[in-house]
């Protein structure tokens, strides 16, 4: 089953969340992919949309070969088989999180300016990407939404591979997918149109 682009995926999601009994939900959207899904779930929801920033860790040289993830709020994760097959020293993974830790500072202020993250204690946190293949940077994003006093944080996506959903259904409370096929592939795959998502598109649903 191929979602027509992001909205429909956020529309058949949201279908899957009002099963659940939430509790004062606040919705977070993984940028940029995720920010149009989000905005579909917490419209849904009638709940507030926010952006949790989280970026991919790269090979030396390969950016698109991840071998680790970095989030707001200090989340961190790193594949320790890959930097080890690289042979990467403790500095020289340092100096790859430190370029990440970056841009991601740059892109929180890029979306939310001086805003603050809304306040979390007691609430249920909805985290949603548009897809997971691998899933480390929303890993990432678990491990620090875990220090942020949330009362249940449920992952939320259209697809993910089925074995990156249950290791990630260890750091969730529950994870929420409309499909998680064995045979992934990538996660354009599943979508008819998966035009990237502009840093403008972002904000303008965050202002909506």
């Amino acid at each position: 089953m191929q979602f027509r682009d992001r909205k429909d995926a956020g529309q058949r999601l949201s279908e899957e969340l009002s099963r659940l009994e939430l509790n004062d939900p606040v919705v977070l959207g993984l940028p940029r992919g995720g920010a149009p899904v989000a905005f579909e779930v917490a419209t849904a929801l009638h709940a507030p949309l926010e952006v949790f920033v989280a970026r991919k860790v790269g090979a030396p040289g390969q950016p698109e070969f991840g071998i680790g993830a970095v989030a707001e709020g200090g989340g961190e994760v790193r594949d320790e088989q890959l930097v080890a097959l690289l042979g990467l020293s403790a500095s020289d993974w340092a100096e790859l999180v430190r370029r990440e830790r970056e841009e991601l500072e740059r892109r929180v202020h890029r979306y939310r300016a001086d805003r603050p993250l809304p306040p979390f204690a007691g609430r249920d946190v909805v985290l949603v990407d548009d897809g997971l293949a691998t899933g480390v940077t929303a890993e990432a994003a678990l491990r620090a939404l875990r220090r942020l006093d949330a009362g249940r944080v449920i992952l939320a996506v259209p697809v993910c591979a089925s074995e990156t959903a249950r290791r990630l259904g260890e750091l969730a409370d529950e994870v929420i997918c409309v499909q998680t096929p064995s045979d992934f592939a990538a996660v354009g795959h599943w979508y008819a149109d998966f035009a990237q998502t502009s840093d403008e598109e972002v904000l303008e649903l965050l202002g909506r």
